[in-house]
């Protein structure tokens, strides 16, 4: 394996990791605040249709962007209203959210489906992009590869040293204390469910508008699933949602490089390697509930009711 296939193998994983990285670190936060959205799923797709047809209709990446984010905020404002608002069961409510997004996305882009545009350019950063290996993996990546890695340093740092990061957690964690303290427990929630919209119409949008710059029908082919299950895997831990999305990123590309390698393996089979491992997580994680529930939010997907 010559050095310029590495590095278009790390290149390759860090686009393809981008996606899992923004959506899994939006629901972590949600998570964090002691609310389980399970609409990832709907909420991409949401943000990937209103990307990509707001910037085939005016010719405006940006816009396209912005549209892909007020998509996945404007869903996530359904959960809240019906799950926060109206007490409804979290879990139900998600699938749902799941269910009603896929519906709607394939709908509304019904006829916008193959019709490619120009996606992001890379922007390579002089003399820093020419390092061996690493160069082109960092340092000559889009604009939404570049704001993930800012992204995830905001997040590390949001919960390491911040105080709204604390108040977060303390919502998380035990909602009627921090209310009996006066910290704004629904406000909390209602801001970090449409953070966690927001990442996850970006993260959508990221996939109609530059990683395949075109619209297809469930073209997050179950991304949102895998971001959820990376959040328990990475025990609700920034640094470790950012190494996971991106082993989950080499593992969706390994067998485009078996087959540049010649090895002969069914590629369907090394394109199941990343729901496999999926699966694999939610197995382990399930047989060890208490190192799971040591480091899950307390009152994760719980109901909050202020008279209680």
């Amino acid at each position: 394996m010559d050095i310029d296939l590495i590095t278009n193998i790390l290149y390759a994983m860090i686009r393809t990791g981008t996606p899992l990285l923004i959506v899994a670190l939006g629901e972590m936060v949600c998570e964090k605040s002691g609310v389980l959205n399970l609409g990832q799923e709907g909420m991409m797709l949401m943000g990937a249709v209103a990307g990509f047809i707001a910037t085939w209709l005016t010719g405006n990446l940006f816009f396209g962007f912005l549209m892909a984010i007020v998509a996945g905020v404007l869903m996530s404002q359904l959960f809240a209203m019906i799950a926060l608002g109206l007490n409804a069961n979290q879990v139900a409510t998600g699938l749902a959210l799941t269910i009603f997004g896929t519906g709607l996305s394939a709908f509304i882009g019904s006829g916008f489906v193959g019709n490619p545009i120009e996606g992001l350019d890379v922007i390579a950063i002089p003399f820093l992009s020419e390092i061996p290996v690493i160069g082109k993996m960092l340092f000559a990546q889009d604009l939404i590869v570049y704001l993930s890695f800012v992204l995830f340093g905001v997040i590390f740092w949001f919960f390491r040293s911040s105080r709204t990061g604390l108040i977060v957690k303390a919502v998380g964690e035990n909602p009627h204390a921090a209310n009996a303290i006066g910290l704004p427990v629904m406000r909390t929630r209602y801001l970090a469910v449409a953070f966690g919209g927001a990442m996850a119409g970006l993260a959508g949008g990221y996939l109609s508008l530059a990683y395949t710059p075109l619209w297809a029908e469930n073209m997050t082919s179950g991304r949102g699933w895998i971001a959820l299950a990376l959040v328990v895997f990475a025990s609700w831990r920034t640094e470790r949602i950012l190494l996971g999305a991106y082993l989950f990123g080499l593992a969706s590309i390994l067998h485009l490089v078996a087959q540049g390698l010649g090895f002969a393996v069914s590629p369907n089979l090394l394109a199941m390697l990343p729901y496999i491992a999926t699966v694999l997580v939610l197995v382990m994680m399930s047989r060890n509930q208490g190192q799971s529930k040591m480091y899950a939010p307390i009152s994760l997907g719980k109901p909050f009711h202020a008279g209680t």
